[in-house]
C-alpha cells in the first residue's frame, strides 16, 4: 500500500521543518542571525492511465489520466537574509550594517568567511578581530595611545592620538555584496563561506549605491518573528499528525484485508 511510503516522507518533511523552527528560535537572541525557512517539493508520480491518448485504437482522446505522486521531498533550507532590527550598545566597536552587505573575516586557513554580526573587540595587538579573534578585512589596527574611536557611515575608522582633539583616520572598512545571498553557505558562529551557488564577492565601500551603511554604537538582531515561528511550529506538528494519522488508516485498511483472507 502506497499510502503509507507516502505518509512517512510527509513525516520526515515535517520533522525536518521543525528541527528548521526549532533553530530559528533557539537563535532569537543571536547577533546578525537570519532565519531559514525549509522548501519543500513533491516527488515523482506514477502513471496508473495516461491523459491525451486514445482510450483504444483509433477511438477518442482520454481528457484526464490517473497519476498518483509518491509524497513529499526536502529541495532546500533557504536562509532569510532579510534586515533585522538595530538594537543600541553604545559600544564604540559595535557595528550594524544597515542595507545589503556582508563584513570580511579573514580565517586561520587563510579563506574569506563573511558576517553580520558586528560585535567586534581588539586584540593583544591592537587589530580589529570578532568575538572569537578571527581578524576583520580589511585589516584595522587601533593604537594603545587612541581614545575616543569613531567609524562613520562610510565605513572610515577614526581615533584621537595621544590627547590630539583632531580624529586620525586609522583605516577603511569595506564590505562584500553578493548576486545570490541564498548561496551562502553558513559555517556556524555567524560566519557563512561563497559557494559557486552564491558567485564571487562585489566589494564595495559603505554607504555607496547598492552597499550597506555602518551604524556605530548598535549590532544587528536576529530577523526571526517569534509569533511567526510559533505559528509555523503549530502548521508542522499538525501536518505530522494529520501524516500519521494516514499510517494508521493505511494500516488499519490492510489488517481488514488480510484478516477477509484468512
Amino acid at each position: 500500500m502506497k499510502a503509507l511510503s507516502i505518509a512517512a516522507t510527509g513525516m520526515n518533511a515535517q520533522q525536518l521543518n521543525l528541527e528548521v523552527i526549532a533553530n530559528n528560535i533557539a537563535n532569537i537572541n543571536t547577533t546578525g542571525y537570519k532565519r531559514a525557512r525549509a522548501e519543500f517539493s513533491d516527488l515523482l508520480y506514477q502513471t496508473e492511465r495516461a491523459q491525451g491518448v486514445p482510450n483504444r485504437a483509433n477511438q477518442a482522446i482520454v481528457p484526464e489520466g490517473a497519476i498518483v505522486g509518491l509524497g513529499v521531498q526536502t529541495s532546500a533550507v533557504r536562509n532569510l537574509h532579510l534586515q533585522g532590527s538595530l538594537i543600541s550598545t553604545g559600544n564604540d566597536l559595535d557595528l550594524a550594517l544597515v542595507g545589503r552587505g556582508w563584513f570580511q573575516i579573514d580565517m586561520p586557513d587563510g579563506e574569506t568567511a563573511y558576517t553580520r554580526a558586528g560585535a567586534f573587540n581588539t586584540n593583544d595587538t591592537g587589530q580589529l578581530v570578532t568575538i572569537d579573534g578571527y581578524a576583520v578585512a580589511p585589516a584595522i589596527t587601533v593604537p594603545p595611545n587612541a581614545s575616543e574611536i569613531t567609524v562613520s557611515t562610510s565605513g572610515e575608522v577614526f581615533a584621537k592620538i595621544d590627547g590630539s582633539s583632531i580624529p586620525t583616520s586609522i583605516g577603511q572598512l569595506t564590505i562584500a555584496n553578493f548576486v545570490n545571498e541564498a548561496g551562502l553557505e553558513p559555517q556556524g558562529d555567524n560566519l557563512f563561506k561563497e559557494t559557486p551557488a552564491s558567485g564571487n564577492p562585489v566589494i564595495g565601500t559603505p554607504a555607496d549605491p547598492g552597499y550597506a551603511q555602518i551604524k556605530q554604537k548598535y549590532l544587528e538582531a536576529s530577523n526571526v518573528d517569534p509569533v511567526k515561528e510559533i505559528t509555523d511550529l503549530i502548521s508542522a506538528q499538525r501536518a505530522y499528525e494529520m501524516n500519521s494519522k494516514i499510517i494508521q488508516a493505511a494500516d488499519e485498511m490492510a489488517g481488514t484485508v488480510s484478516k477477509n483472507l484468512r
